[in-house]
């Protein structure tokens, strides 16, 4: 039954956990930011370090203007082909000889072409972009462009207009012929009784009246045409006065500084979301409940930086209070000596050991033995009256004369048979985010092989956009290895001792230390 639930619920994980992937992304806040700083610097820097180009230094005196392009055949779907085409005439020696007529320059005409260059800005919207040797000749360069442009375009539009109306009255002149000779037809029909005479007769009329309508056709669109044209002429127009263009090294430095800005942004959200999926460190409430196999009973947020205001203080004593209530009325429940195993936390861990070993010494004496690797519990401030703090050696003489209070690591390098010695029962001390999932795992299944039951988690820095639950109903059931197959063990009555029921998480907001 245990193996078929193990795998219903690896098959209804998801291959990827979005949520989960965002809450890692969140925490690495700190790695994207500096990504996103570093590359804002980076462009403004770059905006003023980088060499000016080898052609000149500074760079040359440019100007720019823009031309509103009518065409005749313009169509809404139109995907930019007609404005393409304009910038190709632009860059044609009629065109730059044209400009360099009226500027009464003697330059050759492909020479000035490498001068300029033209943009389709729109369908119908055209830049052009000329150098100079100084700001005044770069504008009367691109005004004689323009006005070349212009001129041709208006000239072709013309041609193309006048051409398609004399066609038209070619055709109209050659069906006025034909009607002239139809009437001419009937002018020398005779009327005469003959059937067939009438028929040629009425046949001769209906040619008549065809060619009369088709000339009148002809002299309408011979008119169109000739009227289309001035709204078109009139249509093409610089629309922007050619003007210096003004190289500013603060707004260079403001768009290079944004663009280094966004692409940081984006390579740091990158490399966090990559290493999230490569670390494997578990963050959501749920995760690591399902990978402890234990409830999460307590959370301890992470303090505000900086210093603490007085509502920030006020909060972090409540959030305290809660905490040690919590878990002193888990450790009540026990008859067996109960030890705090941290990961990734022993600060916090030495701070909440001394709150619950306070709050425990009102009901009796209390010992608390100090089994973590490094000085923090052993240097940890204490005021006069506080519990007793011994070594893991003095732990066996403690426990005849007081309540034992056990504070370890399980982190990498643990000596997992020393655990039994600081308590019976255990409430793990997680700091979010710290631990991968395989050594989550290898806690979970060392301890069960010690024979301790895990209370509780105690989540530290949890993720506060976390809604999911770490509560685990059916928790011996899909602990890793044999949470459920552990005898009972007696209590003082000689019956076997009743095992208490996973507890409802009770959330945390705040606290003074951080879970290092």
């Amino acid at each position: 039954m245990t193996t078929s639930k193990t795998a219903e619920s690896s098959a209804a994980a998801p291959l990827l956990d979005l949520q989960a992937l965002m809450a890692a992304v969140r925490r690495r806040r700190r790695l994207w930011c500096a990504l996103a700083l570093l590359g804002l610097l980076a462009g403004a820097a770059v905006a003023v370090l980088r060499p000016p180009p080898p052609s000149a230094v500074p760079p040359p005196p440019s100007a720019v203007t823009k031309v509103l392009v009518v065409h005749q055949e313009d169509q809404p779907n139109d995907t930019g082909t007609l404005i393409r085409t304009d910038v190709e005439l632009l860059g044609t020696t009629r065109i730059a000889d044209k400009a360099l007529r009226s500027l009464n320059s003697r330059e050759n005409p492909e020479d000035f072409m490498r001068d300029y260059r033209g943009t389709g800005l729109t369908n119908n919207l055209l830049q052009i972009d000329v150098t100079g040797a100084s700001e005044t000749e770069a504008v009367a360069r691109a005004k004689a462009l323009a006005d070349a442009f212009v001129a041709d375009h208006v000239k072709r539009m013309r041609e193309a207009a006048n051409a398609e109306a004399k066609a038209l009255r070619g055709q109209r002149d050659r069906m006025r012929d034909e009607l002239a000779k139809v009437n001419k037809a009937i002018g020398d029909r005779s009327p005469e009784s003959d059937p067939e005479a009438s028929a040629g007769i009425e046949t001769l009329f209906a040619r008549r009246a065809e060619l009369t309508s088709r000339i009148t056709d002809f002299d309408q669109r011979a008119e169109e045409a000739r009227i289309g044209t001035p709204k078109l002429i009139a249509g093409t127009q610089i629309v922007d006065a050619p003007r210096a263009v003004r190289h500013s090294l603060p707004k260079a430095a403001v768009t290079d500084a944004a663009i280094g800005l966004l692409l940081g942004l984006v390579l740091g959200l990158a490399v966090a979301a990559v290493g999230a999926v490569v670390a494997d460190r578990p963050v959501l409430r749920r995760e690591i409940a399902a990978h402890l196999g234990a409830s999460v009973i307590a959370e301890l947020r992470r303090p505000p930086r900086g210093p603490a205001r007085p509502w920030q203080r006020r909060r972090t004593r409540a959030a305290r209070a809660r905490l040690t209530t919590t878990l002193a009325r888990t450790v009540r429940g026990s008859t067996e000596p109960v030890s705090l195993l941290e990961l990734g936390c022993a600060r916090s861990t030495s701070v909440i050991a001394l709150d619950l070993a306070r709050a425990l010494a009102a009901e009796g004496p209390v010992v608390v033995v100090d089994g973590l690797p490094g000085p923090q519990l052993a240097n940890s401030r204490r005021n006069t009256g506080d519990p007793e703090v011994v070594s893991g050696e003095h732990a066996e003489g403690a426990a005849q004369q007081a309540r034992r209070l056990g504070v370890g690591s399980v982190a990498p390098g643990t000596a997992w048979t020393d655990l039994q010695y600081l308590g019976g029962r255990t409430v793990l001390v997680v700091r979010a985010g710290h631990g991968s999932t395989a050594w989550l795992h290898t806690v979970a299944r060392q301890l069960a092989d010690q024979s301790i039951p895990v209370i509780g988690v105690v989540l530290i820095d949890p993720d506060p956009r976390d809604r999911t639950d770490g509560t685990l109903w059916d928790g011996t059931h899909i602990a890793l290895r044999g949470h459920s197959g552990r005898p009972a063990r007696q209590n003082g009555t000689g019956r076997p001792r009743t095992e208490r029921l996973p507890i409802r998480a009770a959330r945390v907001p705040d606290s003074d230390e951080e879970g290092r």
